[in-house]
Order: C-alpha cells, then sequence, then structure tokens
C-alpha cells in the first residue's frame, strides 16, 4: 500500500507520518517512511539545489524538471522495490505537490504537468492521500516558531500559498475516494486519531 500526505509546510504532516508509522508498526505491518523532494542520496542532492533560498532565480520549468528527477529516481529506487515486498510506503509528499505548487500556485499548465509527473513515476499513484488542511498564515507561522528549514518556497509571497491550497482543495474534489481531508488545526492527538481512522478504514477495505 503506498499512503501520501499533502499539505503545506508548517501542517505538522512529519510528526503525523511517524505517529502513523509508529502504530501500524504496533499491528505487524512493514512501514518504509520516505519524503520528496528527496527519499534517495540523488534526491536529496536535488532538494539541496531545489529548497536553497539562494537559487531564487530558477525559472519554473527548471523547478519542476528537477523535482520530477528527484520522483523518478524516488519510485525506481525506493517507493517500487518496498511496495513489491510487502510494505506500506508512507511519503511526505508526491506528485499532488507538484500539481498544487507548480500547477495552481505557479500557474504552469496543469495537463503538461500530469505528463512529466506520469512519465516521472511510471503511471504510480497512491493508494491513499492524507491531505493535512490549515490556513497559509498559520502554517508559515508555525514554521517561524518551530526553528524549521526555512526553504524557498517558503519565502514565495502569500497569495502564492494561498493559491497552493485552494489548488489542494481543487484536487481533492476531482478525486474524493483517494483523497482523506484532515483538519491540521487541532491539537496533535486529535489529528493523529482522525488519521488512523481513515487509515484503519482503508485497510480494512484493501484486505477484504
Amino acid at each position: 500500500m503506498f499512503i501520501t500526505f499533502e499539505g503545506p509546510d508548517g501542517s505538522g504532516k512529519t510528526t503525523q507520518i511517524h505517529l502513523l508509522a509508529r502504530w501500524l508498526r504496533e499491528k505487524n505491518y512493514q512501514v518504509v517512511v520516505t519524503r520528496e523532494p528527496g527519499g534517495t542520496e540523488i534526491g536529496d542532492q536535488i532538494r539541496r539545489v531545489l529548497h536553497d533560498p539562494r537559487n531564487s532565480a530558477m525559472d519554473y520549468r527548471a523547478e519542476i524538471l528537477l523535482y520530477s528527477a528527484s520522483r523518478a529516481q524516488h519510485v525506481a529506487q525506493r517507493i517500487r522495490p518496498d511496495m513489491e515486498a510487502g510494505k506500506i510506503v508512507i511519503s511526505d509528499r508526491y506528485a499532488d505537490s507538484t500539481l498544487a505548487y507548480q500547477g495552481y500556485g505557479r500557474g504552469l499548465d496543469l495537463e503538461i504537468l500530469r505528463l512529466i509527473t506520469a512519465f516521472a513515476t511510471g503511471g504510480l499513484g497512491p493508494d491513499l492521500t492524507l491531505y493535512l488542511d490549515i490556513t497559509p498564515e498559520e502554517g508559515l507561522q508555525r514554521r517561524r516558531l518551530g526553528g524549521d528549514e526555512w526553504n524557498r518556497l517558503d519565502a514565495e509571497a502569500l497569495d502564492f500559498h494561498h493559491r497552493v491550497r485552494m489548488g489542494y482543495l481543487a484536487l481533492v474534489d476531482q478525486e474524493p475516494e483517494r483523497w482523506a481531508v484532515i483538519d491540521a488545526a487541532r491539537p496533535v492527538e486529535d489529528v493523529q486519531a482522525a488519521i488512523r481512522k481513515v487509515a484503519q478504514a482503508r485497510l480494512t477495505w484493501d484486505r477484504a
């Protein structure tokens, strides 16, 4: 099974992913946690280039191609092999981030982005995507207070982050059977309880 987490930085994805992974392991599932961009040695090198605030002159087309290069390596080296080994793969971000950030946020052509993404992934899509929803204002404030990595995309204007959020919600509307929207403004334990409820239902359904 392939589970992805989406949402703005500051929504608590990393914390919630590790809590879910621990819960699943307690239920005797084999679980692999990974992230994008990154997930492999090559992908991590690309991540450093993409997130470096000094690279503010990066062309949007270069940006999408670098994200896609990292994703292609990620799918080939990590995600597919782990799934074929019978493991649950949980990824912090995946292809939907490209549509939300570079499509709705940057305004790049969505159909072209879908073609590039399909080529990079070989058509591999997640079984379940959990979207942790929070306002851009609160997400960015959490980032500042938490002392986390402040990357090149975080530094974009607030309007950009609002377009990204609207993009995510549009993607949910287009494919509601795959997505679950979780209110990430609630306490950590409440968010995790909602995530576990969704994951348990999907795992039960997949075993039926």
